[in-house]
């Protein structure tokens, strides 16, 4: 079993973003944290014994935050959905450098442990490297056949290793670019990827493989129990002692890398297991997913799991419940809500509040960052408009705006999410009003 903690308290939820938290890690002290959120932004936390303060929010990503890291204790790196890279300044929040080489979705980001280089994994097929000292990309990692979804460097910060869709893990050194060697080749895609010491890597992957590899041997060091659901984020405590493992189906095991015993096991039933961050010694367990906010579990002494302070299923999990439901109810849900709200005071998400959208001009809301594209638009939003943008699509309405592929074909269900949103946002009672919508429960996929 685990040890108790040294007494050292941790906040029990970390509140602020807008949209589903895909990543969240801690400082090598535990003072501060860094999250990314489906909203667009990263948030830089500062921990006081068991309240987490917003200190900065990290805002210039035109798509989901997915990854986040610390670079030294002035900086952080992140990479999104919209294909780049950031370079941020933690003490003023300012963008220092963004990189769009990419072109297409980043999942992962590692900073070494000297903090001079980063590594992103893309989807365009490739890793790409970074001087985070001069600020410039040095080298494109090409090869694997697929999806790059993870990167890390190993401690002395000469080697990277990518993990890929097509299955195999790579070996690269640094600063050179140069392949070394494929590491291992799992077969079914490669996830997730943590450098455990010199000569250890532990991965997850789609089929609910978790193992560690010998780098030196090239081969399977140790098999760990099997995942029923695809591994989606690992974690390493800063002491290097408990590593951790969560899946799609909300499961978190804490293991000891001495021998790789199983120490702890806890399922979250609400949600998969986006991110995923161990404390210095291992004995408490911080984890994100479909919540807009981060939760904590306290590995050790254990204990017993309390239900968490969220709505479930959640505003974007419905289905119809028959011939009474609200057809535009059941589209704004679907379609709309994980980035949008309905009334003024309900906080930042991924796009702006619908509320009063009729008769106002694209890109004109006080206090939500646009596209450049959507800011010179000359777009006003009116049962026209709104009904083109989901017959059309955004790439066609709004090209080169935030917005994600949303596209109803029905016109009489465009015309119901119309009529619903005319009623809705004009500060009345959005609620449904020709019968209910059954909320689904928790999907299990």
């Amino acid at each position: 079993m685990l040890a108790p903690a040294a007494g050292n308290a941790m906040p029990q939820h970390f509140k602020g973003h807008g949209g589903p938290v895909k990543s969240v890690v801690l400082s090598r002290d535990g003072t501060r944290a860094l999250t990314g959120s489906f909203d667009y932004s990263a948030i830089l936390w500062r921990i006081e014994g068991d309240e987490a303060i917003v200190e900065r929010r990290l805002i210039g990503h035109e798509a989901a935050v997915n990854d986040v890291a610390f670079a030294g204790p002035d900086r952080a790196v992140s990479v999104s959905d919209d294909g780049s890279l950031a370079v941020w300044d933690l003490l003023t929040g300012g963008l220092l450098a963004r990189f769009t080489g990419h072109g297409r979705k980043v999942l992962g980001v590692a900073v070494s442990r000297d903090a001079h280089y980063a590594a992103s994994a893309g989807w365009d097929h490739a890793s790409r490297l970074y001087d985070l000292e001069t600020l410039k990309e040095i080298a494109v990692l090409e090869g694997h056949r697929g999806n790059v979804n993870a990167v890390d460097f190993s401690p002395d910060g000469t080697r990277l290793f990518t993990a890929s869709y097509d299955g195999t893990i790579r070996m690269w050194s640094v600063p050179e670019g140069r392949l070394i060697a494929q590491v291992y080749d799992n077969g079914w895609s490669v996830n997730v990827l943590k450098a455990v010491g010199a000569d250890r890597l532990l991965f997850g992957g789609l089929d609910g493989t978790l193992g560690v590899i010998d780098v030196a041997a090239a081969d399977l060091a140790k098999v760990l129990p099997r995942h029923a659901r695809p591994v989606l984020a690992l974690a390493l405590s800063a002491d290097g002692n408990r590593a951790a493992s969560g899946d799609g189906d909300g499961l978190i095991r804490v293991f000891s890398t001495s021998d790789w015993a199983l120490e702890e096991e806890f399922e979250n039933p609400y949600s998969p297991v986006w991110g995923l961050a161990l404390s210095r010694d291992g004995s408490d367990a911080l984890y994100a997913g479909l919540d807009d906010f981060v939760s904590l579990w306290q590995v050790a002494p254990r204990k017993p799991f309390e239900p968490l302070e969220t709505t479930v299923p959640r505003r974007f999990q419905v289905e119809d419940e028959g011939r009474g439901s609200d057809p535009g109810a059941l589209q704004f849900a679907r379609k709309c809500s994980i980035c949008h709200t309905l009334t003024p005071d309900d906080g930042n998400r991924a796009g702006p509040t619908l509320y009063r959208v009729f008769g106002r001009k694209a890109g004109s809301l006080a206090g939500y960052h646009y596209s450049p594209a959507l800011q010179g638009s000359d777009i006003v939003w009116n049962e026209k408009t709104i009904g083109r943008l989901f017959d059309d699509g955004p790439d066609v309405v709004t090209p080169g705006s935030k917005m994600p592929m949303q596209r109803i074909r029905s016109a009489a269900e465009r015309d119901a999410l119309i009529a619903f949103l005319k009623t809705a946002t004009a500060g009345g009672d959005h609620r449904s009003k020709g019968g209910t919508i059954r909320e689904k429960g928790r999907d299990r996929e």
